[in-house]
């Protein structure tokens, strides 16, 4: 039975991996060996973990790394403490392949300790990017040392392969995240109302707002623009955390003492992929800085507003709004997207990630590759 490690430190993560895991957990050729550190284990971050576990899924691995600061050395510190520990993890569970995705600090630590053990690394979401945030030199690193390549659309697919990556070890198989809208069945307004005492509806905005870590020193400008746009729309407000990132508990802080202010404002640390889902659906349009307004939003045909240079690079279809961090900027945007023409526009908009059959074509391949000296050698075959 082939043995396939997967590590994941974030709530967002996790739900793009579901699918697939799931698909391994099911498969009798495949051994799913579940790793969860990061957010997940933090209170702070609403202890994910428990969503992992309702879900029916064995946790093999606990690996606790946060140290409750978010200095700049703190990143180090904690891929440092990550790498001892899956060292000895990957010794104990002699895993056949390590399937990481995304970009994350967490998520390099995982592949350079499994490339220093010779363990193939099929990396998903690679090839996009994201030139406001230090992910994108980790997304790219991390391109480098993985051996078989899962892009969320064609494009990516190409930019992979234009870094030298060999054509063989590339599958554009779409993002997950239009898989788990296909498959989810979605709560309706009545249902969200019990579960989160708000009414959504099309005067909701769905907010989410990261540190755009290559610019940390303009956080407290960029958060105090954010809350005086916010604070100027008379509008509910849905607002989750934003990731474990140096600045995100600096944000915290900020939109907790706007949510205490502000009675339409109702502040979560985790909706989890399902309530997530469902208030994008309902409501009239998402706003931040969030991969999700780009993913996601256009599939449900959602208005976004996408704030800054966080994404800056990313495919973006015709439902986003691009927006500097000035608060009259952001307004503007705001109005713009909940205006009947606008919607009206957004109606067309398609999806430019895939059609949603990611985690079949994944596992397939996990299921199927070649593994030996071909696939751990990689070549360099610049055209």
């Amino acid at each position: 039975m082939r043995k396939i490690a997967v590590v994941t430190g974030t709530r967002a993560e996790y739900g793009l991996l579901k699918n697939t895991l799931n698909r391994i957990k099911e498969n009798i050729n495949l051994e799913l060996q579940l790793i969860v550190t990061g957010a997940h284990l933090s209170e702070d971050f609403g202890y994910t973990i428990n969503e992992i576990l309702e879900d029916g899924f064995k946790v093999d691995e606990k690996l606790p790394v946060l140290m409750g600061s978010n200095n700049k050395g703190c990143m180090a510190k904690e891929m440092a403490l990550l790498m001892i520990q899956l060292s000895q993890v990957f010794e104990k569970h002699k895993p056949d392949i390590l399937l990481i995705l995304g970009d994350r600090y967490e998520i390099f630590a995982a592949a350079s300790t499994a490339m220093s053990m010779n363990i193939p690394i099929a990396h998903i979401s690679g090839g996009e990017i994201t030139e406001g945030a230090i992910d994108e030199q980790i997304r790219h690193a991390i391109t480098k040392m993985a051996h078989i390549h899962f892009p969320g659309a064609n494009i990516y697919a190409q930019n992979i392969e234009k870094m030298g990556e060999e054509p063989w070890r590339i599958f554009s198989v779409g993002d997950p995240a239009i898989e788990n809208i296909k498959v989810t069945n979605f709560l309706n307004k009545d249902e969200l109302k019990k579960q989160l005492n708000v009414v959504v509806d099309e005067n909701t905005l769905l907010i989410t707002y990261h540190p755009v870590t290559l610019e940390i020193e303009k956080l407290p400008d960029q958060i105090e623009n954010l809350i005086k746009a916010m604070n100027s729309t008379n509008k509910t407000m849905i607002i989750t955390y934003p990731n474990a990132d140096n600045g995100g508990e600096y944000i915290i802080k900020k939109l907790q003492g706007f949510a205490k202010i502000n009675p339409n404002v109702s502040i979560f640390k985790n909706l989890g992929v399902l309530r997530y889902l469902s208030v994008m659906k309902i409501c009239g349009a998402v706003i931040g800085n969030s991969s999700s307004s780009l993913v996601e939003a256009p599939y449900l045909k959602v208005p976004a507003v996408n704030i800054g240079n966080r994404q800056k690079g990313r495919l973006m279809a015709g439902n986003v709004i691009c927006c500097g961090n000035e608060a009259e900027d952001i307004v503007k945007a705001i109005n713009k997207s909940l205006s009947i023409e606008f919607k009206e526009k957004v109606k067309n908009t398609k999806s430019l990630y895939g059609e949603g059959k990611t985690s079949e074509e994944i596992v397939n391949v996990l299921e199927n590759i070649e593994l030996g000296e071909r696939l751990l050698k990689k070549k360099l075959v610049w055209s």
